[in-house]
């Protein structure tokens, strides 16, 4: 029978890779311009990276020998997300209005 710790890892692993794949299909979906106007290096580097990262982190698992591999994707994924999505946003609507 599982354990609840069993449980808990799953559901951070899950949770982590859809958070890498929403990465991926968010920057497949943005232009190729705005990377470089939010001066975020570039849209092949940034799919590559989520990319890569969505990879390991659904092949190496949050637990056991393939954990450091599951963190180095998440932090990758995680960047996009809190840095590079919100200036892409802020780019396509026009700037800031402030």
């Amino acid at each position: 029978m599982p354990t609840v710790a069993f449980w808990i890892t799953w559901v951070i692993d899950q949770i982590g890779t859809l958070a890498a794949i929403f990465a991926f299909g968010h920057c497949l979906m943005q232009r190729a311009d705005a990377f470089t106007a939010a001066d975020r290096k570039t849209k092949p580097l940034w799919l590559a990276i989520t990319a890569a990262s969505a990879v390991v982190m659904g092949l190496a698992g949050f637990y056991g020998q393939g954990m450091i591999f599951w963190l180095a994707g998440a932090v990758a994924s995680l960047v996009y997300i809190v840095d590079v999505r919100p200036k892409l946003i802020e780019v396509q609507r026009g700037g800031s209005s402030w």
